[in-house]
């Protein structure tokens, strides 16, 4: 992802946060509106405390079996961003922390995010090697040099 749509979207959700709060609070009291953040914020990290100390546990079974726990990394990544989410105040940053940090709408995101973040990153970085895909005909590059003297205008001309 380029960082300039990371900036973007970091810019993007403090605004709809406060697009978002100003209308609120007109309509339930300002009062009420810091309550609900203030709850909401409460109860998703009770929730992301619960679901990381769950994932933690599930990590360890699958090391200490000898499997790789790369959906547990992966939640455990995604339950760090809900907790961040859920800390900062709003209705959008509290949306976002909540779809993070409940299983029905993280799983959904974390294979999402295997499929279309972290799967081309790894084929890139290791050309094609990481799903199998390996060349078996030599090396894939474009930069391969034939060595057959045929191929050159000049063959054989210095023993004619």
């Amino acid at each position: 992802m380029q960082t300039r749509w990371v900036i973007a979207a970091l810019l993007a959700i403090p605004l709809l946060d406060t697009l978002l709060l100003v209308p609120l609070a007109g309509a339930i009291g300002f009062p009420a509106t810091v309550m609900l953040v203030v709850l909401t914020g409460l109860v998703g990290m009770l929730l992301v405390r619960a679901e990381g100390r769950h994932t933690l546990s599930k990590l360890q079974r699958k090391v200490a079996t000898g499997g790789l726990p790369t959906n547990e990394l992966l939640d455990g990544g995604l339950l760090i961003a809900a907790g961040a989410f859920l800390l900062t105040p709003g209705v959008v940053t509290d949306l976002l922390g909540f779809l993070f940090a409940i299983p029905v709408t993280r799983y959904p995101i974390r294979e999402a995010l295997k499929r279309f973040v972290v799967r081309p990153y790894l084929e890139k970085q290791t050309n094609g090697f990481a799903s199998g895909n390996v060349w078996v005909g030599g090396f894939p590059d474009d930069d391969v040099v034939n060595l057959d003297p045929e191929d050159y205008g000049r063959a054989n001309d210095d023993n004619s």
